[in-house]
């Protein structure tokens, strides 16, 4: 007999998906039309030729397919790993997949599309006449454009990937790669320019992210409503838990967007503004509607099962509602991105603003300023509040069953975080893109200090006993977390040689070479320095003296003899900084305008005594780890031993002295 999931869909479920796709197009591209003529989307650029109606036109349009075809993709496959459970007679997963090739095709078509118009719109080109297929060779040397370019070829490898996705594992990685192409996107458009830059571009990113998640989430339920059966419960709760988070991004996020390009509650009366304050209305009955789903819908689906008719079909009317919204609503944010900000986006003349986004200190740092200064950098403060309010959640989910979990290691998370607040929105993070010496402690925070304390937290462990275990072949949190552990990837970063080298010679060839001076000019470069050198000391520390499972771990004598090795590479970079005659990145700090004086290499020279003396600290601790680790495996050892014995009546303590025994007895036998 066939499976219902597995059989023909029928032609009305056909049609309801698509409904709920075309549904959705409609309402954003009416949107869009609608909005951007009132705030100016479609009007010519200022000052020069901007390439024609057709580019102006053009480029909403074709970025709101873009974003619906995008949001799609990343739903059906998120869905596919993570969320629908299979079984033996169902293809749902397959299903999904194929669904994301063909939305995958139309968002890489998009994607392309939008990368000629807006060729066209910046060089004031039109498409197709004399010189501008020649523009197309600057492409990859114009960063505007390099951003589009590659959103157009990690869609189409999420297309490719998707027509050849057979596991969930791969499904999941090809929704995460799909997921970076919309982080890439908000280097470009009002947050390219803006002088907060570092806040515009990751609120941007952030907004993006959660929006066509959210959106591409639920129209993949939609879509799949025809293979879904007596699956649609368990999907719809967990989906609803995901679009929780995801309206808390959309709606934190906004409103720093909002704040950055409205300036004050005046701008709100714009053009701009009036947009801004119809997507807040959208938003807020998108939470009404999202109440309604938690409270009634997605109970009722789990107490009477999905075979009740009247619970799926009011979840099938809400989602399609919900739908309608959210394309109106990224009709909006499309028809917004074109639009001009009542507050002028552009950089102010300052140099130190220009580069970093923020002004220079105002006077040196020195005395209780490295305890007071404090910038919030709002990326690092919400990962921050995240991972000590999960760990808190964790601990307090053990303790409601009645489990017990060591109270020094929440000390160990929380502690460890909050060092990483100060590293990153105190002192050594508003100094450290103007002097080399805050710079540096900055890093030594982040590539020894934190890491060391956070790894003894055993956050890994937490989350294995906290987090419930999936049963359905899906990926869940505590799934991914411990697949990542136990990969062959891990196993090779976290080997203490790979671990210690990733460790010890990024210094080198992070600072020796061009890759310093572009993350201390570049947004992202900087957030991709963070990212690295937290994990490659985290890694390490892990490998030596970390209490989570993982990787087969050396014994401790072998541990040691690794960390002196370490610790002689480490020194010797720091010896390496005071003694160089060179500046590290000198055209960037020669470039900055301070409002006091500074001696860069006297600065540099001082960069290196720290990095050679508080880089002891973290080893020494390590260390005592380690010999602590030591100690903790010979009472093991011993104990065992001790139970065998009483187990066996010594057996072992027998065994040898019959064999000193018969050894005397051979002895005496010579002797005679």
């Amino acid at each position: 007999m066939v499976s219902p999931e597995l059989s023909s869909p029928s032609a009305p479920e056909r049609r309801a998906g698509a409904m709920g796709l075309g549904l959705l197009l409609a309402s954003a591209l009416i949107t869009v039309l609608l909005a951007g003529i009132f705030a100016g989307a479609f009007a010519g650029l200022v000052g020069f030729d901007d390439g024609g109606a057709l580019a102006r036109w053009g480029i909403p349009v074709a970025r709101t397919v873009h974003d619906v075809a995008a949001a799609t993709t990343i739903g059906l496959l998120l869905v596919a790993g993570t969320i629908v459970p299979e079984r033996a007679s169902t293809d749902r997963r397959g299903f999904a997949c194929r669904l994301a090739a063909w939305t995958g095709a139309t968002w890489a078509v998009a994607a392309f599309a939008v990368l000629l118009l807006v060729v066209a719109n910046t060089t004031g080109i039109s498409l197709g006449a004399p010189g501008y297929w020649g523009q197309l060779s600057q492409v990859w040397s114009i960063t505007f454009f390099r951003v589009y370019l590659i959103d157009a070829l990690l869609a189409t490898a999420v297309t490719v990937g998707a027509t050849a996705a057979r596991s969930r594992t791969t499904m999941t990685w090809l929704a995460g790669l799909a997921v970076l192409a919309q982080v890439v996107l908000a280097l470009v458009g009002h947050a390219a320019g803006a002088a907060s830059h570092d806040t515009a571009v990751n609120s941007l990113a952030v907004h993006l992210v959660a929006t066509l998640t959210w959106l591409g989430t639920l129209l993949a339920l939609i879509l799949m409503r025809p293979v879904l059966g007596d699956a649609l419960g368990v999907s719809v709760r967990r989906c609803s838990t995901l679009f929780v988070w995801c309206y808390a991004g959309v709606a934190a996020s906004g409103v720093l967007n909002a704040a950055i390009r409205l300036g004050s509650w005046e701008g709100l009366t714009s053009r701009y503004g009036l947009l801004v304050v119809l997507k807040t209305v959208i938003l807020a009955a998108l939470g009404l509607a999202g109440w309604r789903m938690r409270s009634r819908i997605v109970g009722a689906l789990d107490s009477h099962g999905s075979t009740s008719e009247a619970a799926r079909s009011a979840f099938w009317r809400l989602a399609t509602l919900e739908v309608a919204l959210m394309g109106a609503a990224v009709g909006l944010g499309v028809a917004m991105s074109r639009s001009v900000p009542p507050i002028p986006q552009a950089a102010s003349g300052d140099i130190v603003v220009a580069i970093t986004g923020y002004s220079a200190p105002a006077q040196p740092p020195q005395g209780a300023l490295w305890l007071t200064t404090f910038r919030v950098d709002w990326l690092w403060l919400t990962v921050t509040l995240l991972a000590v309010g999960l760990y808190l959640a964790g601990v307090a989910r053990l303790r409601h069953r009645g489990d017990s979990w060591p109270w020094l290691r929440t000390v160990f998370w929380v502690t460890g975080w909050l060092f990483f607040l100060w590293a990153t929105n105190g002192a050594p993070g508003v100094y450290g893109r103007v002097l080399f010496s805050a710079h540096m402690l900055m890093h030594m925070s982040l590539a020894m200090g934190v890491p060391v304390i956070l790894c003894l937290a055993a956050p890994l462990t937490l989350a294995a006993r906290a987090l419930p275990a999936r049963r359905d072949k899906t990926l869940g949190p505590r799934e991914i977390m411990l697949a990542t552990a136990q990969s062959r990837w891990m196993n090779f970063w976290a080997n203490p040689i790979i671990a210690g080298v990733n460790f010890a010679g990024s210094l080198y060839v992070f600072y020796f070479t061009p890759l310093f001076e572009l993350a201390l000019r570049t947004h992202t470069g900087m957030i991709l320095m963070v990212v690295h050198f937290m994990l490659a000391g985290y890694v390490f520390g892990w490998a030596l003296i970390g209490p989570d499972p993982g990787p087969n771990r050396w014994a401790p004598s072998l541990r040691l003899l690794l960390l002196f090795v370490t610790m002689s590479f480490h020194a010797f970079f720091g010896i390496a900084l005071i003694s160089t005659a060179s500046l590290l990145a000198g055209d960037y700090f020669r470039s900055l305008a301070l409002p006091w004086p500074v001696d860069l290499h006297a600065d540099q020279v001082a960069g290196g005594a720290l990095t050679w003396g508080l880089g002891e600290l973290p080893m020494l601790v390590l260390a005592i780890g380690i010999a602590a680790v030591w100690m903790r495996s010979d009472e093991q050892e011993a104990r065992r031993r001790d139970r065998q014995a009483d187990r066996d009546n010594d057996a072992e303590l027998q065994a040898y002295n019959a064999r000193l025994a018969q050894r005397g007895e051979r002895y005496r036998d010579l002797r005679s």
